[in-house]
Protein backbone atom coordinates (compact mmCIF):
# COMPACT_ATOMS: atom_id res chain seq x y z
CA UNK A 1 0.00 0.00 0.00
CA UNK A 2 1.41 3.37 -1.02
CA UNK A 3 1.81 5.89 1.80
CA UNK A 4 0.79 9.47 1.11
CA UNK A 5 3.31 11.73 2.74
CA UNK A 6 2.39 15.22 1.59
CA UNK A 7 -0.17 17.42 3.29
CA UNK A 8 -2.41 19.73 1.27
CA UNK A 9 -1.61 23.40 1.52
CA UNK A 10 -2.60 26.44 -0.43
CA UNK A 11 -5.97 27.28 -1.91
CA UNK A 12 -9.47 27.50 -0.53
CA UNK A 13 -10.30 23.84 -1.20
CA UNK A 14 -7.18 22.74 0.67
CA UNK A 15 -8.14 24.90 3.66
CA UNK A 16 -11.66 23.46 3.63
CA UNK A 17 -10.35 19.89 3.60
CA UNK A 18 -7.84 20.62 6.36
CA UNK A 19 -10.64 22.16 8.45
CA UNK A 20 -13.09 19.26 8.15
CA UNK A 21 -10.43 16.57 8.51
CA UNK A 22 -9.36 18.00 11.87
CA UNK A 23 -12.84 19.07 13.04
CA UNK A 24 -13.62 17.62 16.49
CA UNK A 25 -17.21 16.83 17.41
CA UNK A 26 -17.08 19.16 20.43
CA UNK A 27 -16.45 22.14 18.11
CA UNK A 28 -19.80 21.61 16.40
CA UNK A 29 -22.93 23.13 18.00
CA UNK A 30 -25.46 20.69 19.45
CA UNK A 31 -28.19 22.04 17.18
CA UNK A 32 -26.19 20.83 14.19
CA UNK A 33 -26.16 17.30 15.63
CA UNK A 34 -29.91 17.53 16.26
CA UNK A 35 -30.43 18.58 12.65
CA UNK A 36 -28.17 15.79 11.42
CA UNK A 37 -30.51 13.28 13.07
CA UNK A 38 -33.50 14.98 11.42
CA UNK A 39 -31.78 14.88 8.04
CA UNK A 40 -30.83 11.25 8.46
CA UNK A 41 -34.34 10.16 9.40
CA UNK A 42 -35.84 12.15 6.53
CA UNK A 43 -33.39 10.66 4.05
CA UNK A 44 -34.11 7.14 5.26
CA UNK A 45 -37.87 7.73 4.98
CA UNK A 46 -37.42 8.96 1.41
CA UNK A 47 -35.23 5.94 0.70
CA UNK A 48 -37.69 3.42 2.11
CA UNK A 49 -40.44 4.73 -0.16
CA UNK A 50 -38.09 5.20 -3.10
CA UNK A 51 -36.78 1.64 -2.78
CA UNK A 52 -40.16 0.36 -3.90
CA UNK A 53 -40.10 2.29 -7.19
CA UNK A 54 -39.26 0.55 -10.47
CA UNK A 55 -35.95 2.40 -10.97
CA UNK A 56 -34.70 1.39 -7.54
CA UNK A 57 -35.78 -2.21 -8.00
CA UNK A 58 -33.96 -2.41 -11.33
CA UNK A 59 -30.83 -0.94 -9.78
CA UNK A 60 -30.88 -3.25 -6.76
CA UNK A 61 -31.54 -6.30 -8.92
CA UNK A 62 -28.46 -5.52 -10.99
CA UNK A 63 -26.26 -4.93 -7.95
CA UNK A 64 -27.33 -8.17 -6.26
CA UNK A 65 -26.88 -10.06 -9.53
CA UNK A 66 -23.26 -8.93 -9.54
CA UNK A 67 -22.85 -10.52 -6.08
CA UNK A 68 -20.42 -7.93 -4.78
CA UNK A 69 -19.10 -8.92 -1.37
CA UNK A 70 -19.36 -6.49 1.53
CA UNK A 71 -21.01 -5.49 4.78
CA UNK A 72 -23.21 -2.60 3.62
CA UNK A 73 -26.99 -2.59 3.88
CA UNK A 74 -29.39 -1.96 1.02
CA UNK A 75 -32.64 -0.61 2.48
CA UNK A 76 -35.11 -3.44 2.97
CA UNK A 77 -32.85 -6.31 1.89
CA UNK A 78 -31.40 -8.99 4.11
CA UNK A 79 -28.12 -9.57 2.27
CA UNK A 80 -25.40 -6.91 2.31
CA UNK A 81 -23.35 -5.64 -0.62
CA UNK A 82 -20.01 -3.93 -1.15
CA UNK A 83 -20.13 -0.31 -0.01
CA UNK A 84 -20.13 1.38 -3.46
CA UNK A 85 -22.96 -0.88 -4.65
CA UNK A 86 -25.06 -0.26 -1.53
CA UNK A 87 -24.51 3.51 -1.85
CA UNK A 88 -25.65 3.35 -5.48
CA UNK A 89 -28.86 1.52 -4.52
CA UNK A 90 -29.70 3.67 -1.51
CA UNK A 91 -28.81 6.97 -3.18
CA UNK A 92 -31.08 6.09 -6.09
CA UNK A 93 -33.86 5.24 -3.62
CA UNK A 94 -33.48 8.40 -1.51
CA UNK A 95 -33.57 10.59 -4.62
CA UNK A 96 -36.19 8.32 -6.10
CA UNK A 97 -39.33 10.40 -5.72
CA UNK A 98 -38.47 14.11 -5.36
CA UNK A 99 -38.93 14.00 -1.59
CA UNK A 100 -35.34 14.46 -0.38
CA UNK A 101 -33.98 17.59 1.26
CA UNK A 102 -32.51 20.70 -0.33
CA UNK A 103 -30.14 23.54 0.38
CA UNK A 104 -31.98 26.32 -1.40
CA UNK A 105 -29.26 28.97 -1.88
CA UNK A 106 -26.86 26.27 -3.06
CA UNK A 107 -29.60 24.67 -5.19
CA UNK A 108 -28.51 21.15 -4.36
CA UNK A 109 -29.68 17.96 -2.63
CA UNK A 110 -27.14 17.18 0.13
CA UNK A 111 -28.73 14.25 1.96
CA UNK A 112 -29.23 12.02 -1.04
CA UNK A 113 -25.47 11.85 -1.71
CA UNK A 114 -24.09 12.27 1.82
CA UNK A 115 -26.30 9.85 3.76
CA UNK A 116 -26.08 6.75 1.51
CA UNK A 117 -22.33 7.19 1.05
CA UNK A 118 -21.69 7.48 4.78
CA UNK A 119 -23.99 4.65 5.82
CA UNK A 120 -22.44 2.31 3.26
CA UNK A 121 -18.85 3.24 4.09
CA UNK A 122 -19.33 3.20 7.87
CA UNK A 123 -20.80 -0.29 8.07
CA UNK A 124 -18.16 -2.85 8.79
CA UNK A 125 -16.05 -0.32 10.67
CA UNK A 126 -16.06 0.62 14.33
CA UNK A 127 -17.92 3.90 13.89
CA UNK A 128 -19.94 5.47 16.70
CA UNK A 129 -23.25 7.22 16.21
CA UNK A 130 -21.66 10.56 17.05
CA UNK A 131 -18.97 9.99 14.42
CA UNK A 132 -21.61 9.26 11.79
CA UNK A 133 -23.54 12.42 12.67
CA UNK A 134 -20.32 14.47 12.59
CA UNK A 135 -19.60 13.15 9.10
CA UNK A 136 -23.16 13.97 7.96
CA UNK A 137 -22.67 17.55 9.17
CA UNK A 138 -19.39 17.70 7.26
CA UNK A 139 -21.01 16.24 4.15
CA UNK A 140 -23.74 18.87 4.14
CA UNK A 141 -21.19 21.61 4.76
CA UNK A 142 -18.90 20.58 1.94
CA UNK A 143 -21.80 20.01 -0.46
CA UNK A 144 -23.12 23.50 0.23
CA UNK A 145 -19.76 25.23 -0.05
CA UNK A 146 -18.70 23.60 -3.30
CA UNK A 147 -22.12 24.26 -4.82
CA UNK A 148 -22.12 27.91 -3.72
CA UNK A 149 -18.60 28.34 -5.09
CA UNK A 150 -19.80 26.88 -8.37
CA UNK A 151 -22.72 29.29 -8.62
CA UNK A 152 -25.56 28.83 -11.08
CA UNK A 153 -23.57 28.67 -14.32
CA UNK A 154 -23.43 24.87 -14.30
CA UNK A 155 -27.20 24.58 -13.84
CA UNK A 156 -27.86 27.06 -16.62
CA UNK A 157 -25.61 25.04 -18.91
CA UNK A 158 -27.71 21.95 -18.21
CA UNK A 159 -25.69 20.12 -15.56
CA UNK A 160 -27.36 18.60 -12.51
CA UNK A 161 -25.36 20.07 -9.63
CA UNK A 162 -26.22 17.26 -7.22
CA UNK A 163 -24.47 14.73 -9.44
CA UNK A 164 -21.61 17.11 -10.30
CA UNK A 165 -20.78 18.19 -6.75
CA UNK A 166 -21.99 14.99 -5.07
CA UNK A 167 -19.05 12.67 -5.82
CA UNK A 168 -16.51 15.13 -4.40
CA UNK A 169 -18.57 16.11 -1.37
CA UNK A 170 -19.39 12.52 -0.45
CA UNK A 171 -15.76 11.47 -0.95
CA UNK A 172 -14.65 14.12 1.55
CA UNK A 173 -17.35 13.12 4.04
CA UNK A 174 -16.49 9.43 3.74
CA UNK A 175 -12.83 10.28 4.17
CA UNK A 176 -13.70 12.02 7.42
CA UNK A 177 -15.80 9.16 8.83
CA UNK A 178 -13.04 6.69 7.98
CA UNK A 179 -10.51 9.00 9.67
CA UNK A 180 -8.32 9.46 6.62
CA UNK A 181 -5.61 12.12 6.70
CA UNK A 182 -6.12 15.47 5.00
CA UNK A 183 -3.72 14.37 2.28
CA UNK A 184 -5.70 11.19 1.66
CA UNK A 185 -8.99 13.12 1.61
CA UNK A 186 -7.47 15.52 -0.92
CA UNK A 187 -6.64 12.53 -3.10
CA UNK A 188 -10.18 11.21 -2.66
CA UNK A 189 -11.59 14.56 -3.79
CA UNK A 190 -9.20 14.53 -6.73
CA UNK A 191 -10.32 11.08 -7.78
CA UNK A 192 -14.01 11.89 -7.32
CA UNK A 193 -13.81 15.08 -9.37
CA UNK A 194 -13.19 12.91 -12.43
CA UNK A 195 -16.46 11.11 -11.68
CA UNK A 196 -18.53 14.33 -11.69
CA UNK A 197 -21.30 14.12 -14.28
CA UNK A 198 -25.01 14.40 -14.92
CA UNK A 199 -26.96 16.37 -17.51
CA UNK A 200 -30.51 17.63 -17.05
CA UNK A 201 -31.96 16.17 -20.23
CA UNK A 202 -34.70 14.77 -17.98
CA UNK A 203 -35.99 18.32 -17.48
CA UNK A 204 -35.66 19.62 -21.03
CA UNK A 205 -38.95 21.28 -22.03
CA UNK A 206 -40.70 19.73 -24.99
CA UNK A 207 -38.20 16.89 -25.34
CA UNK A 208 -40.99 14.32 -25.58
CA UNK A 209 -41.19 10.87 -24.09
CA UNK A 210 -40.80 11.97 -20.49
CA UNK A 211 -37.78 12.44 -18.27
CA UNK A 212 -37.07 8.75 -17.79
CA UNK A 213 -35.41 7.25 -14.72
CA UNK A 214 -31.93 8.72 -15.01
CA UNK A 215 -32.30 11.60 -12.54
CA UNK A 216 -33.15 9.07 -9.83
CA UNK A 217 -29.78 7.43 -10.49
CA UNK A 218 -27.78 10.69 -10.41
CA UNK A 219 -27.60 10.80 -6.62
CA UNK A 220 -26.86 7.10 -6.29
CA UNK A 221 -24.05 7.34 -8.80
CA UNK A 222 -22.61 10.35 -6.96
CA UNK A 223 -22.75 8.59 -3.59
CA UNK A 224 -21.23 5.43 -5.01
CA UNK A 225 -18.46 7.42 -6.69
CA UNK A 226 -17.64 9.20 -3.45
CA UNK A 227 -17.35 5.92 -1.57
CA UNK A 228 -15.19 4.39 -4.30
CA UNK A 229 -12.91 7.44 -4.42
CA UNK A 230 -12.41 7.49 -0.64
CA UNK A 231 -11.64 3.77 -0.50
CA UNK A 232 -9.17 4.10 -3.36
CA UNK A 233 -7.43 7.00 -1.62
CA UNK A 234 -7.31 5.01 1.62
CA UNK A 235 -5.46 2.25 -0.23
CA UNK A 236 -2.92 4.60 -1.81
CA UNK A 237 -4.53 5.62 -5.10
CA UNK A 238 -3.66 9.27 -5.72
CA UNK A 239 -5.51 12.16 -7.32
CA UNK A 240 -4.69 15.75 -8.29
CA UNK A 241 -4.57 18.18 -5.37
CA UNK A 242 -6.18 21.00 -7.38
CA UNK A 243 -9.18 19.05 -8.58
CA UNK A 244 -11.70 21.33 -6.86
CA UNK A 245 -10.45 24.90 -7.33
CA UNK A 246 -7.33 24.50 -9.46
CA UNK A 247 -6.84 24.86 -13.20
CA UNK A 248 -9.16 22.40 -14.99
CA UNK A 249 -10.65 21.55 -11.61
CA UNK A 250 -14.32 21.09 -10.85
CA UNK A 251 -15.11 24.79 -10.50
CA UNK A 252 -13.02 25.85 -13.47
CA UNK A 253 -14.50 23.27 -15.82
CA UNK A 254 -18.16 23.47 -14.80
CA UNK A 255 -18.60 27.10 -13.81
CA UNK A 256 -15.80 29.34 -15.08
CA UNK A 257 -15.82 32.36 -15.26
CA UNK A 258 -18.62 32.74 -12.69
CA UNK A 259 -17.02 30.57 -10.01
CA UNK A 260 -16.05 32.08 -6.67
CA UNK A 261 -13.60 29.82 -4.85
CA UNK A 262 -13.61 32.09 -1.81
CA UNK A 263 -17.02 30.71 -0.92
CA UNK A 264 -15.34 27.40 -0.08
CA UNK A 265 -13.99 28.93 3.13
CA UNK A 266 -16.09 32.06 3.71
CA UNK A 267 -17.26 32.12 7.34
CA UNK A 268 -15.95 28.59 7.87
CA UNK A 269 -16.96 27.35 11.32
CA UNK A 270 -19.19 30.34 12.03
CA UNK A 271 -22.34 28.83 10.57
CA UNK A 272 -23.40 25.36 9.47
CA UNK A 273 -25.23 24.40 6.28
CA UNK A 274 -27.12 21.61 8.03
CA UNK A 275 -28.98 24.25 10.03
CA UNK A 276 -30.45 25.66 6.79
CA UNK A 277 -32.01 22.57 5.26
CA UNK A 278 -35.26 22.63 3.33
CA UNK A 279 -37.37 19.54 4.02
CA UNK A 280 -39.83 18.89 1.22
CA UNK A 281 -43.53 18.65 1.97
CA UNK A 282 -44.66 17.55 -1.50
CA UNK A 283 -43.09 14.93 -3.84
CA UNK A 284 -42.34 17.49 -6.53
CA UNK A 285 -39.58 19.79 -7.72
CA UNK A 286 -38.59 22.44 -5.17
CA UNK A 287 -39.53 25.22 -7.56
CA UNK A 288 -43.19 24.10 -7.38
CA UNK A 289 -43.55 23.52 -3.62
CA UNK A 290 -44.83 27.05 -2.99
CA UNK A 291 -47.34 26.86 -5.85
CA UNK A 292 -48.96 23.72 -4.47
CA UNK A 293 -48.90 25.09 -0.93
CA UNK A 294 -50.72 28.29 -1.95
CA UNK A 295 -53.36 26.40 -3.90
CA UNK A 296 -53.89 24.04 -1.00
CA UNK A 297 -54.47 27.01 1.28
CA UNK A 298 -57.00 28.44 -1.17
CA UNK A 299 -58.87 25.15 -1.11
CA UNK A 300 -58.77 24.98 2.67
CA UNK A 301 -59.81 28.55 3.36
CA UNK A 302 -62.27 29.25 0.58
CA UNK A 303 -63.75 25.94 -0.49
CA UNK A 304 -64.05 24.13 2.86
CA UNK A 305 -61.13 21.94 1.89
CA UNK A 306 -63.04 20.31 -0.94
CA UNK A 307 -61.36 19.86 -4.30
CA UNK A 308 -62.36 22.29 -7.01
CA UNK A 309 -64.20 20.83 -9.96
CA UNK A 310 -62.32 21.51 -13.20
CA UNK A 311 -65.30 23.40 -14.62
CA UNK A 312 -65.08 25.88 -11.73
CA UNK A 313 -61.68 27.07 -12.93
CA UNK A 314 -61.22 29.40 -15.89
CA UNK A 315 -57.45 29.62 -15.64
CA UNK A 316 -54.55 29.73 -13.20
CA UNK A 317 -51.61 32.12 -13.55
CA UNK A 318 -48.39 31.12 -11.80
CA UNK A 319 -45.61 33.63 -11.38
CA UNK A 320 -42.16 32.44 -10.40
CA UNK A 321 -38.48 32.70 -11.36
CA UNK A 322 -37.35 32.78 -14.98
CA UNK A 323 -35.43 29.55 -14.39
CA UNK A 324 -38.58 27.72 -13.25
CA UNK A 325 -40.68 29.16 -16.06
CA UNK A 326 -38.13 27.96 -18.60
CA UNK A 327 -37.72 24.46 -17.21
CA UNK A 328 -41.02 23.60 -15.51
CA UNK A 329 -43.83 24.74 -17.80
CA UNK A 330 -44.59 21.55 -19.71
CA UNK A 331 -48.39 20.95 -19.50
CA UNK A 332 -48.27 17.39 -20.90
CA UNK A 333 -46.07 15.14 -18.76
CA UNK A 334 -44.91 11.93 -20.38
CA UNK A 335 -44.04 10.07 -17.19
CA UNK A 336 -43.79 10.45 -13.41
CA UNK A 337 -40.58 12.49 -13.69
CA UNK A 338 -42.25 14.94 -16.07
CA UNK A 339 -45.30 15.20 -13.82
CA UNK A 340 -43.23 16.03 -10.76
CA UNK A 341 -41.46 18.78 -12.69
CA UNK A 342 -44.53 20.31 -14.34
CA UNK A 343 -46.00 23.48 -12.84
CA UNK A 344 -49.22 23.09 -14.89
CA UNK A 345 -49.73 19.46 -13.91
CA UNK A 346 -48.92 20.00 -10.22
CA UNK A 347 -51.29 22.99 -10.22
CA UNK A 348 -54.12 20.85 -11.59
CA UNK A 349 -53.32 18.17 -9.06
CA UNK A 350 -53.25 20.58 -6.12
CA UNK A 351 -56.69 21.93 -7.00
CA UNK A 352 -58.38 18.57 -7.44
CA UNK A 353 -56.43 15.92 -5.46
CA UNK A 354 -54.01 15.40 -2.55
CA UNK A 355 -50.67 16.60 -3.93
CA UNK A 356 -48.83 15.43 -0.81
CA UNK A 357 -49.65 11.79 -1.60
CA UNK A 358 -46.90 10.24 -3.75
CA UNK A 359 -49.46 7.90 -5.26
CA UNK A 360 -51.07 10.88 -7.00
CA UNK A 361 -48.16 10.81 -9.47
CA UNK A 362 -48.81 7.33 -10.74
CA UNK A 363 -49.67 6.86 -14.41
CA UNK A 364 -53.40 6.98 -13.74
CA UNK A 365 -52.91 10.59 -12.68
CA UNK A 366 -50.64 12.07 -15.31
CA UNK A 367 -52.59 10.43 -18.13
CA UNK A 368 -55.97 11.59 -16.76
CA UNK A 369 -57.77 13.67 -19.41
CA UNK A 370 -59.52 15.97 -16.94
CA UNK A 371 -56.23 16.78 -15.19
CA UNK A 372 -54.46 17.41 -18.47
CA UNK A 373 -57.27 19.67 -19.68
CA UNK A 374 -56.99 21.69 -16.48
CA UNK A 375 -53.20 21.80 -16.78
CA UNK A 376 -53.63 23.31 -20.24
CA UNK A 377 -55.37 26.28 -18.58
CA UNK A 378 -52.34 27.08 -16.41
CA UNK A 379 -50.15 29.99 -17.51
CA UNK A 380 -46.61 30.48 -16.22
CA UNK A 381 -44.83 33.81 -16.22
CA UNK A 382 -41.81 35.46 -14.64
CA UNK A 383 -42.74 37.33 -11.46
CA UNK A 384 -40.44 40.27 -10.68
CA UNK A 385 -40.58 39.77 -6.92
CA UNK A 386 -39.87 36.04 -7.17
CA UNK A 387 -37.11 36.56 -9.71
CA UNK A 388 -35.39 39.14 -7.49
CA UNK A 389 -34.88 36.68 -4.62
CA UNK A 390 -34.02 33.55 -6.61
CA UNK A 391 -32.12 31.27 -5.83
CA UNK A 392 -31.76 32.31 -2.19
CA UNK A 393 -35.55 31.98 -1.94
CA UNK A 394 -38.04 30.07 -4.07
CA UNK A 395 -40.97 32.42 -4.56
CA UNK A 396 -44.34 31.70 -6.13
CA UNK A 397 -47.34 33.89 -6.88
CA UNK A 398 -50.64 32.27 -7.80
CA UNK A 399 -53.77 33.80 -9.32
CA UNK A 400 -56.76 31.48 -9.38
CA UNK A 401 -59.41 32.71 -11.85
CA UNK A 402 -62.78 31.03 -11.27
CA UNK A 403 -65.54 30.79 -13.83
CA UNK A 404 -67.85 32.84 -11.56
CA UNK A 405 -65.52 35.83 -12.07
CA UNK A 406 -63.81 35.58 -8.68
CA UNK A 407 -60.00 35.89 -8.61
CA UNK A 408 -57.93 34.66 -5.68
CA UNK A 409 -54.27 35.64 -5.38
CA UNK A 410 -51.50 34.69 -2.96
CA UNK A 411 -47.72 34.93 -2.73
CA UNK A 412 -45.02 33.12 -0.82
CA UNK A 413 -41.29 33.65 -1.04
CA UNK A 414 -40.58 30.92 1.50
CA UNK A 415 -42.49 27.64 1.04
CA UNK A 416 -43.23 25.57 4.10
CA UNK A 417 -40.30 23.33 4.97
CA UNK A 418 -37.70 25.99 4.22
CA UNK A 419 -35.65 27.46 7.11
CA UNK A 420 -37.87 30.55 7.06
CA UNK A 421 -40.97 28.38 7.60
CA UNK A 422 -39.60 25.11 8.95
CA UNK A 423 -41.33 21.79 9.43
CA UNK A 424 -41.84 20.81 13.04
CA UNK A 425 -40.38 17.63 14.49
CA UNK A 426 -43.90 16.23 14.53
CA UNK A 427 -44.32 16.95 10.81
CA UNK A 428 -41.01 15.30 9.97
CA UNK A 429 -41.91 12.26 12.08
CA UNK A 430 -45.28 12.04 10.31
CA UNK A 431 -43.57 12.25 6.90
CA UNK A 432 -41.21 9.43 7.85
CA UNK A 433 -44.06 7.28 9.19
CA UNK A 434 -46.18 7.85 6.09
CA UNK A 435 -43.39 7.04 3.66
CA UNK A 436 -42.32 3.97 5.62
CA UNK A 437 -45.92 2.74 5.66
CA UNK A 438 -46.21 3.17 1.89
CA UNK A 439 -42.95 1.31 1.28
CA UNK A 440 -43.30 -2.36 0.26
CA UNK A 441 -40.37 -3.32 2.49
CA UNK A 442 -40.26 -5.65 5.48
CA UNK A 443 -38.53 -3.30 7.91
CA UNK A 444 -39.40 -2.12 11.39
CA UNK A 445 -39.87 1.64 10.96
CA UNK A 446 -40.23 2.20 14.71
CA UNK A 447 -36.89 0.47 15.30
CA UNK A 448 -35.29 2.67 12.62
CA UNK A 449 -36.61 5.86 14.24
CA UNK A 450 -35.45 4.68 17.66
CA UNK A 451 -31.96 3.82 16.38
CA UNK A 452 -31.61 7.25 14.74
CA UNK A 453 -32.76 8.99 17.93
CA UNK A 454 -30.18 7.08 19.98
CA UNK A 455 -27.22 7.77 17.67
CA UNK A 456 -25.61 10.51 19.80
CA UNK A 457 -24.87 7.94 22.51
CA UNK A 458 -24.56 4.79 20.36
CA UNK A 459 -21.23 2.97 20.51
CA UNK A 460 -21.83 1.48 17.05
CA UNK A 461 -24.21 1.56 14.08
CA UNK A 462 -25.32 -2.03 14.62
CA UNK A 463 -28.89 -1.24 15.75
CA UNK A 464 -29.47 1.08 12.81
CA UNK A 465 -28.02 -1.38 10.31
CA UNK A 466 -30.14 -4.22 11.64
CA UNK A 467 -33.29 -2.10 11.55
CA UNK A 468 -32.70 -1.13 7.91
CA UNK A 469 -32.46 -4.76 6.80
CA UNK A 470 -35.40 -6.97 5.95
CA UNK A 471 -37.00 -8.62 8.98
Amino acid sequence: MMEIESSPTGGHAAKLIEFVAALPAHAIPKVAFDNARRCLLDAIGCGLFGAGQPWSQIMSAQMFAEKSQGASTVFGYAAPLAAPAAALCNGTAIHGFELDDLLSAAVIHPGTVTVPALLAAAEGHEITGEELLRAIIIGYEVTARISLAMGMAASHQGFHKTSVVGPVASAIAVGCVLKLSAAQITCAAGIAASMASGVKAYAAPGSGGGGGMVKRMHAGWAASSGVRAALLARDGFTGPSGAIDGRYGLLDVFSSPSMNAERLTQGLGASWAINDVWFKVYPICGWIQGVVQLLGAMRSENNQGKPYAPDQIRKVVVGTSAFAVKGNSNPKPGDTMDAQYSIPYCTALALTRDASDPRAFEAAGYTNTALLNLAARVETRVDDECEAVYPQRFGSRVQLHLTNGEVKEALTLDPHGTPADPCSDAELAAKFTRLAALAPLKVDSAAIAKAVAQLPTSASLRNLSNALRAT
